[in-house]
């Protein structure tokens, strides 16, 4: 029986590969001869090959990006001594824009998909199974006869829906397209080669979000290029989620803010907290850099669209920047951090221009003198305006604000820190170097003592506000979790346990502060809760009001059960007066 074998090989577990489960889906009168077969880089190359060979497969297709590239030739070399008569085939991002090249260099292949593959892929398993028409006829394929004719453009409402069985993402994220295609013109992304915009019929849509509320799936990741370039077709769709929120499904889009309109800003404000959330390109604040990179984007503007959003308190947004472009050096980015770091996002992607093959920049690397990588990723590894050993130095900085910024572990101690420094950008530089000095960075600090980590840092710099960093962090350390044990480098905590048995005592008779604990007695509602006593303004804004301590200690109560939508932080209450 003819078996054709779909491959893919995710970065992550929790990542699936919808290109495959679309071909399969649209070539569902051959379901019987499709099997997917998915793994991670993070698999022994052994493995996988072991696994292919004993599915015995009769075809074989890889879908290729640049994370996984370099272990697919690896495959492709092996499999054809274990599986020569099985034919290989390719299709994805990474071997459409350079078929002849990957063609001479892989003679293992029998051919690749270029572009879209649905409708290539049907085609092909005609040919194989049913034996119809022949290889030089199909369109959008190239083989060792030639390339053939381009491939049309796929109508969207012809795709099928692919997850009638969520059984086989079950702890995974779905992935869902309601448009392919980007009217935007950004030099460095392949998105921009495909100018056609085309949208999934709005009823279709809807009848498939539905599934997916119904289903009360956690995650949904819509991969739109641009989900806000057709303003009804958002709308639409964003409404229809309101009207239908399960309250536990939450949605991401990638977006365009500096088009957004305020009907679209009202209508997400009016969204349950964490239901949406939201990913937005700044890429640079250079206005000379956007300009050349064909992103016509008014900074100011997108700044203000962002503080919009962000001001219903309701909305995850996600920040991106990319180091390495053309016309911007060293200060310029450290510029760009700083102006993006101060919209506070809850998470701000610190990236590397990649030289894509297929798109303008790789065109034009010669002419800004950008040196990359030959192999993925193809990153940068200097330009004419940024030196290797500047690289460096942003990788190091990048480190830092994953683990410290982004994890959202330190929101009240990073704030102080920052103040003490000339901008955000020369904070995370000085802790990058106080990494570099201590060899953390071989040493990779476990979650729990970056606390620690940072303690040391802020004595380094600040040695005479001891007492503040401690209270600081302990702070920090109780908004993510309720610690059986009090950490390392917190002070003893002032709250006495018989003013601890009273005021849960009381709470139980009376829910003062612990509203929806009825269920709960004072003894499980003080598992289930936190007190500390501070005796700094934590949440002052100042450095200067963060280090006056207070006339007399306050409390704090962290209730667990409810936590932030957005930072999945313990809620805070003050405790007014906490001795009697």
């Amino acid at each position: 029986m003819t078996k054709f074998l779909l491959v893919a090989v995710n970065a992550k577990y929790i990542h699936s590969n919808p290109a495959l489960y679309s071909l399969k889906a649209f070539a569902a009168q051959y379901e019987s001869h499709i099997e997917i077969a998915e793994y991670t880089i993070n698999n022994q190359t052994e493995h996988i090959l072991a696994d292919i060979y004993k599915k015995k497969p009769t075809m074989l297709a890889f879908s290729c990006y640049i994370w996984n590239w370099d272990m697919i030739q690896e495959l492709i070399v092996e499999l054809h001594k274990l599986l020569p008569e099985v034919p290989i085939w390719l299709g994805g991002p990474e071997v459409s824009y350079d078929a002849v090249t990957t063609m001479r260099k892989l003679p293992q292949l029998e051919g690749i998909m270029i572009g879209e593959g649905e409708n290539t892929f049907l085609e092909l398993m005609g040919y194989y199974v049913d034996g119809k028409g022949s290889l030089p006829k199909i369109s959008g394929i190239i083989t060792r006869a030639g390339i053939n004719a381009p491939r049309e453009l796929t109508n969207m409402d012809d795709l099928p829906f692919l997850y009638h069985d969520l059984d086989e993402f079950d702890h995974k994220i779905i992935y869902y397209e309601s448009s392919r295609g980007c009217p935007f013109r950004c030099s460095y992304c392949l998105s921009s080669i495909d100018k056609t915009v085309r949208l999934r019929d709005i009823e279709i849509v809807k009848q498939e979000l539905q599934f997916f509320l119904d289903s009360m799936v956690s995650q949904v990741k819509f991969v739109d290029r641009t989900f806000n370039c057709n303003h009804a077709h958002a709308m639409a769709i964003w409404r229809y989620l309101k009207e239908h929120d399960n309250g536990v499904t939450n949605f991401h889009f990638e977006i365009s803010a500096d088009i957004m309109n305020e009907e679209e800003i009202a209508l997400l404000h009016s969204l349950r907290p964490g239901f949406v959330q939201l990913e937005i390109g700044v890429q640079s604040t250079n206005a000379v850099t956007l300009k050349e990179i064909h992103r016509y984007v008014q900074f100011e503007a997108l700044k203000k669209v962002v503080e919009q959003i962000k001001s219903g308190e309701n909305i995850h947004i996600h920040l991106d920047l990319i180091a390495g472009l053309p016309y911007e050096d060293y200060d310029s980015f450290a510029n760009s951090f700083n102006e993006v770091y101060a919209m506070r996002p809850q998470q701000l992607q610190l990236g590397f221009l990649k030289i894509l093959k297929g798109s303008q920049m790789q065109e034009q690397a010669e002419k800004y003198g950008i040196q990359y990588t030959d192999r993925p990723p193809y990153e940068v590894l200097y330009s004419k305006w940024l030196s290797y050993e500047d690289v460096i130095r942003l990788k190091a900085v990048e480190e830092m604000l994953e683990l410290y910024y982004n994890s959202n572990q330190f929101t009240t101690t990073l704030p102080a820190l920052e103040q003490l420094f000339q901008s955000p950008f020369a904070f995370y530089e000085a802790l990058a170097d106080f990494y570099e000095q201590k060899g953390y960075f071989n040493q990779s600090p476990s979650r729990v003592y970056r606390y620690e980590v940072l303690q040391q840092f802020a004595l380094e710099i600040d040695s005479k506000h001891g007492d503040v960093y401690r209270e600081l962090l302990t702070h920090d350390c109780y908004l993510r979790e309720n610690l059986k044990s009090r950490p390392s480098f917190s002070m003893e905590n002032t709250v006495g346990k018989e003013q601890l048995r009273d005021f849960y005592e009381r709470e139980e008779k009376n829910r003062t502060y612990l509203a929806g604990y009825e269920e709960y007695d004072a003894k499980q509602m003080s598992k289930m809760t936190h007190m500390e006593a501070i005796a700094y303004p934590l949440w002052a804004s100042g450095t200067q009001r963060v280090y006056n301590r207070l006339s007399k200690e306050q409390y704090l109560l962290f209730d667990y059960r409810n936590r932030d939508a957005l930072t999945h932080q313990a809620t805070i209450t003050y405790i007014e007066d906490e001795q009697g």
